[in-house]
């Protein structure tokens, strides 16, 4: 009989956040599956909990779907986890996942964390219908063609960014969307130094270009006629 596929959703940043479902899928799994067994590692450790680990990141997972496969053919349970947040959501699993329907297993989502969905209802804008795009394009002129795609739509868009391509990415969004596009921006969500910053996309872009930014962003921008919440910013309670 088929084993199952595990997707668990892993911490943010807050370990508090780890579900006892998750923590119970981790112990009970046959093998973890997971972005980076270092990270994961320490997070089993913290649980308490001894797992075989193989990696499973952009780089490998198609040449590691035939063992995982294999293992779920024999019955076994295998779980996966990506370094912080939900499975497959900007981050390996995808192609598992078909090949494990394929196959026959059974695949049971562990909800939990998710810093897509965290920003979202954090930002003061229209919570749906939304649009996640995951990260933009590395490059200006595909990005452009990024925003004008995805913030044409009359969604509200939630994109993730890195610190050091923010300020080229918000003037793309700017040059495409307009300067007054309501827009959010969320730094290391559930982390010590949490910060959310809202207001139009040349006050984000204006914002950002008087700092040095660090840690995980998630920017979300709303639609053409929606109303800035700000500008606000907040910050995690100490």
């Amino acid at each position: 009989m088929p084993g199952r596929l595990l997707l668990v959703a892993t911490p943010i940043g807050n370990l508090e956040d780890l579900s006892p479902r998750a923590a119970k899928a981790l112990a009970d799994a046959d093998l973890v599956a997971c972005e980076d067994t270092r990270h994961t590692g320490k997070l089993l450790a913290h649980l308490g909990i001894r797992k075989r680990l193989v990696s499973l990141h952009e780089h490998n997972e198609r040449r590691r779907i035939p063992e995982l496969v294999a293992a779920l053919e024999r019955g076994e349970t295998v779980a996966v986890a990506s370094d912080a947040g939900t499975p497959l959501v900007s981050d390996p699993g995808y192609p598992l996942t078909r090949a494990a329907i394929a196959a026959g297993a059974r695949v049971e989502p562990i909800p939990g964390p998710s810093a897509l969905l965290a920003a979202l209802v954090t930002s003061g804008l229209p919570p749906y219908p939304f649009t996640f795009a995951g990260f933009p394009p590395p490059k200006s002129g595909k990005r452009r063609t990024f925003y004008r795609r995805f913030g044409g739509l009359g969604h509200t868009l939630v994109v993730y960014e890195s610190p050091h391509r923010l300020a080229a990415s918000l003037d793309d969004a700017i040059a495409e969307l307009g300067p007054d596009r309501p827009a959010a921006l969320a730094r290391e969500l559930t982390k010590l130094h949490e910060e959310v910053v809202r207001g139009t996309l040349s006050e984000l872009a204006a914002w950002a270009a008087s700092r040095q930014i660090l840690g995980e962003l998630v920017l979300v921008v709303g639609s053409e006629g929606d109303a800035a919440a700000g500008p606000t910013r907040n910050e995690a309670a100490p």
